[in-house]
């Protein structure tokens, strides 16, 4: 495609997939409106973000399939559709278990469109403007998990909480009819090709088990309970079935010798578990300001609102991969994560908004300068037939890595939160001389005991975050240093800069 063609294509394609990459955040802030609306726990309401999460990641790897079997167009253009349907049933669901049955509906609709729209963008765009494409994909992939908290929290303090689900009904449907006008002639051949069930299945059970696993561990005390147990067993097993039969079956739904590329391999370890440590400071803050400082939704979703500089930078990211070694741009991307994080690491309850929201904003400038090059790297090192197989398992990696990571560091928060309570409480001096104080300035002494135990959970919180981003800035640092295992893509090289 060229001129208004072109840009019209692009635009629709970023568009559907900031709407999907959106909903994986859209609900983070919600969550305690959706629990209290339909009279569940907190802990329990997060299902509603894990289970679109995992029902998305475990759809992106059929992606290639799906495209063969029925046409990359056709399975676009189809599941936009579906998103739309199931985003509206979410939003008129009377309990707790049928909108995670819908958002599993959603997620299956959603996953698809994330790796088909990074395939038709590089099918319409010339290969000299690959970067390009590229850069448009990645900006909407960094900014939407940004912008979901801000619109979740908005619209949760606002209206009501149905709402974050309805919003995506006018806009899937839109980009359904009009992508399927732009694009229907455009359609890829298609082969009748086996099902492969037992592959299928294998990966439904691994990756359920997994995030069931880590959803219901602390719940449950993790290692302690027979269930945990069992589902652990089930994980691993299923996993390495799922291993041996798709790397020996003919024809199998997911195509792991892609994985033979050396410069995959790496680029898509990098991809994952990078955004997964990323997807956790997203998930973590506004918890954090929620739960503990005293911020409403709103303000929450805000106070995650730097991602605004990514878009500028963007264009840049994508400008220099066909410039510079994409190895340096990537390291350097993922080094400026660690410093930020570190930098969140020294955070005190005495903070207020801008201190918060500062690192948000440096944190942007460095956020394309990750994703652009590494995704280059991952898909640079395939073969031509292979793009769409490898970005939907690069996709699946880092979608699974996420809602891995939002399951691991809200539990390892809580395990720190309830740590570092009992070692502050161990520690305080001259407690019954405060509340003698405060009983002296009128009140009770249950008053008083409260006030303190208050203070003392702030205190515990406050630590527990500060671990949290320390840990994850040291993930940081380790993917860093891990992508220069990769090899300098030969598509970079070759590529000319436009």
């Amino acid at each position: 495609m060229q001129g208004r063609a072109l840009i019209g294509a692009g635009a629709l394609l970023a568009l559907a997939n900031f709407m999907v990459v959106l909903d994986t955040t859209i609900a983070n802030v919600s969550v305690p409106s959706i629990s209290g609306a339909l009279a569940v726990s907190p802990s329990q309401g997060t299902w509603v973000i894990t289970s679109y999460s995992v029902a998305e990641a475990i759809t992106v790897p059929l992606t290639g399939w799906l495209a063969m079997r029925f046409g990359t167009v056709r399975v676009f253009c189809f599941a936009m559709a579906g998103f739309a349907l199931f985003s509206f049933l979410c939003g008129i669901a009377p309990s707790l278990g049928v909108l995670v049955a819908f958002r599993v509906a959603q997620g299956v609709c959603g996953g698809p469109m994330i790796p088909l729209s990074q395939a038709l963008l590089l099918r319409v765009f010339p290969p000299e403007k690959a970067p390009m494409a590229i850069g448009l994909w990645a900006m909407t992939t960094v900014v939407a998990p940004v912008a979901g908290p801000i619109l979740g929290g908005m619209i949760s303090d606002n209206f009501h909480w149905s709402w974050i689900f309805f919003i995506n009904v006018p806009v899937a449907a839109t980009c359904a009819f009009f992508s399927w006008r732009t694009f229907r002639s455009r359609e890829t051949p298609v082969a009748r090709r086996p099902v492969d069930y037992i592959g299928l299945s294998l990966l439904v059970l691994f990756v359920g088990a997994m995030q069931i696993m880590l959803d219901k561990g602390k719940e449950l005390d993790w290692f302690g309970s027979p269930v945990i147990v069992v589902l652990a067993l089930v994980a691993v097993v299923g996993f390495i079935a799922f291993l041996i039969w798709e790397l020996t079956a003919e024809d199998p739904i997911v195509n792991l010798r892609i994985f033979r590329h050396r410069g995959f391999a790496v680029g898509a370890v990098t991809l994952s578990l990078t955004f997964g440590a990323y997807f956790a400071s997203i998930i973590l803050i506004p918890l954090w300001l929620q739960t503990s400082m005293g911020y409403t939704a709103t303000w929450a979703g805000y106070a995650t609102a730097g991602g605004f500089l990514a878009i500028i930078m963007s264009p840049v990211a994508a400008q220099l991969v066909g410039k510079v070694d994409p190895r340096i741009l990537t390291s350097g991307g993922i080094i400026w994560f660690a410093m930020v994080t570190f930098w969140r690491a020294d955070f005190t309850t005495s903070i207020d908004f801008w201190h918060i929201f500062l690192p948000a904003v440096v944190l942007g400038l460095g956020v394309p300068f990750f994703f652009v090059p590494t995704t280059r790297i991952a898909l640079g090192a395939v073969e031509p037939q292979e793009t769409a197989a490898a970005a939907g398992l690069s996709n699946f990696m880092r979608t699974t890595a996420a809602a891995f990571a939002a399951s691991i560091s809200t539990t390892y928060w809580d395990t720190s939160t309830s740590n570092a309570r009992d070692n502050l409480v161990g520690a305080l001096n001259g407690a019954q001389g405060q509340i003698d104080a405060l009983v002296g300035q009128g009140l009770t002494a249950s008053q008083a005991l409260g006030q303190i135990d208050a203070m003392v959970q702030m205190q515990a919180v406050m630590l527990a975050t500060d671990r949290v981003f320390m840990v994850t800035g040291f993930m940081f640092l380790l993917t860093g240093f891990f992508i220069w295992l990769a090899p300098r893509p030969r598509v970079m090289t070759d590529t000319p800069a436009h």
